[in-house]
């Protein structure tokens, strides 16, 4: 998950704090509205992964729940 605040941090202009309590952010919010079973294994996929691989299969995932 570190690669993923690092690069929030970077694109998004802001510290690494920022960035860290944004990325925690949107990670609750992805546990709780995903599936049960499925919501519990985000923050692990996260710290599994680079950050490129990261957003892409988020951007895949989010786009699946929502039907797109």
């Amino acid at each position: 998950m570190e690669n993923l605040i690092k690069m929030v941090s970077e694109k998004a202009g802001i510290t690494e704090v920022q960035a860290r309590s944004a990325v925690n952010t949107v990670v609750s919010f992805l546990k709780d509205k995903m599936p049960s079973g499925v919501g519990s294994q985000v923050e692990t996929f996260l710290n599994a992964g680079s950050a490129a691989n990261v957003v892409g299969s988020i951007k895949e995932k989010v786009g699946s729940v929502l039907g797109k």
